[in-house]
């Protein structure tokens, strides 16, 4: 009984988080002389409160679930990837060149090649990482971030070079962003919305990966050479094979969400010089996701959504309550640090629980054997 409710507990210590992060929220709405009650009001509303606001909230939620899904990969491996911006961009960079150079395709089979480029692109993206990881033991956060940093400076090279809209070189507005795709090669509506084919693919993808995870071969090693790299060395499982694909299947999520961007949002790449401009942040937003969902893939789907919805419903207060912009980054900000911190606690707690027993049993033994030596 008491391990089921400490499952639960844990289970819930994100959706207290977030509870503790909107309370701060509301201080902070307070000494700005804001009605919190308005203030949230307005969030919830802004994102659920019709067809069109839940539309918006689905469609943001969209990459935060392929890059959590590939967050969800890595961490069973036992890497750590905060280079879903710079996937994310290298992914839909070759993907919309391949839409804009490629016209003369039926419609389905061109998204569909575009979606396989840029997981492609994004795993080797990933991939190299992965390498440096597994041979020369580089930390993998650092590598990452370091690539987003180049990712971002090709993505603004493209964008007012090889692939400018001809439109704007011609005027010499030099606004960077590519020309738009062709409207056959945009992902479908499911309903009179902007919600896209794409969210469902993004669903379907959640089971298959916790298929993949818990259900096969591959998963399997992959989720033993997270637990202890000697154990799987000793197994026979290439270890250093595994630690590259953990990254390149995580790259390969974030590099399809960014052609689901493209593709079913935004039709064409733009930017405003940082990784955000194109992004919104997904990159960063799906690991906060995925560490919502506990990192189970199916769990990943519910956390998404209720990220997709704080990102729009935040503005929609801020346009209610006319707070300034810097506290809906500061309220996102405390969501996800509250988030993160709760996860340590709950890892802090799990080994807590693991050791007590241990303890417990090695009193045990030395009790009887203690015992065995008085009856000798």
């Amino acid at each position: 009984m008491k391990s089921r409710l400490n499952a639960i507990f844990d289970a819930l210590l994100p959706v207290f988080a977030t509870l503790a992060a909107l309370l701060v929220g509301t201080i902070m709405l307070i000494v700005l002389d804001v009605n919190p009650i308005v203030a949230y009001g307005a969030l919830l509303n802004g994102a659920f409160g019709n067809s069109n606001a839940i539309a918006e909230t689905l469609v943001k939620a969209t990459p935060l679930l392929l890059v959590g899904l590939g967050i969800c990969i890595a961490y069973r491996g036992n890497v750590i990837n905060i280079g879903g911006e710079g996937q994310m961009i290298v992914g839909s960079i070759l993907a919309t060149w391949v839409g804009l150079h490629f016209t003369g395709l039926p419609g389905w089979l061109m998204i569909l090649i575009a979606m396989l480029v840029g997981a492609v692109a994004g795993a080797i993206w990933a991939g190299i990482p992965g390498i440096l990881k597994a041979y020369f033991n580089v930390n993998e956060i650092l590598s990452t971030v370091m690539m987003n940093a180049i990712a971002v400076q090709l993505l603004n090279f493209v964008l007012t070079g090889p692939m400018i809209d001809p439109v704007q070189s011609k005027n010499a507005s030099q606004i960077p962003q590519t020309a738009r795709l062709e409207e056959a090669y945009r992902l479908p509506r499911l309903v009179p919305t902007r919600l896209h084919l794409g969210a469902l693919f993004a669903v379907i993808l959640a089971v298959l990966v916790y298929f993949l995870l818990w259900r096969t071969t591959l998963g399997y090693r992959i989720r033993a050479v997270g637990q202890s790299k000697t154990a799987s060395r000793y197994a026979g499982i290439k270890v250093k094979r595994y630690i590259i694909l953990a990254l390149m299947l995580s790259g390969a999520f974030a590099g399809l969400a960014g052609v689901i961007q493209v593709y079913g949002v935004n039709f064409r790449m733009i930017t405003d010089g940082s990784t955000s401009g194109f992004t919104g942040g997904a990159g960063y937003n799906g690991i906060v996701a995925a560490l919502f969902g506990s990192l189970n893939p199916l769990l990943t789907i519910p956390a998404s959504v209720l990220f997709g919805s704080l990102l729009v419903g935040a503005n929609a207060m801020q346009r209610v309550t006319q707070v300034p912009s810097a506290l809906i980054t500061a309220l996102n900000g405390l969501v996800v640090v509250f988030v993160v911190s709760s996860d340590i606690w709950r890892k802090k707690r799990q080994q807590k629980r693991l050791i007590v027993p241990l303890e417990e049993q090695v009193v045990t033994d030395q009790v009887s054997t203690k015992t065995e030596e008085n009856v000798a």
